[in-house]
């Protein structure tokens, strides 16, 4: 019994980090987002923040960014993390959108 106890805790933590680590790859693999993607248009999407259109979208103060964005799930190093806004899809950390909410 106790081998086989054991070679069933070592083949689970084995499975269980596979999983871990291809989640991992495939969150890096997600798509990102473009500027002419229809939901990146609704929002006023763009991939570099200093290019928003300031008078289109006055709400946009300088400093705003996806990387500090309480729906940004990147951590604040990553240069592309998933938004929710999009569908998971990622955006840039250096982006901004209509939808911004400061981290608290």
């Amino acid at each position: 019994m106790k081998s086989s106890r054991r070679t069933f805790l070592i083949t689970s933590i084995g499975v269980a980090s596979t999983l871990a680590l291809s989640r991992q790859a495939f969150a890096a693999d997600a798509a990102k987002v473009t500027e002419a993607d229809p939901t990146a248009q609704a929002l006023g999407y763009k991939e570099d923040a200093t290019k928003v259109d300031k008078a289109k979208y006055a709400k946009y103060a300088a400093g705003q960014d996806c990387g500090n964005c309480s729906f940004y799930q990147g951590k604040a190093a990553d240069p592309w993390g998933a938004c929710p806004m999009f569908g998971g899809k990622q955006v840039s950390s250096k982006g901004w959108c209509s939808a911004y909410n400061k981290k608290a």
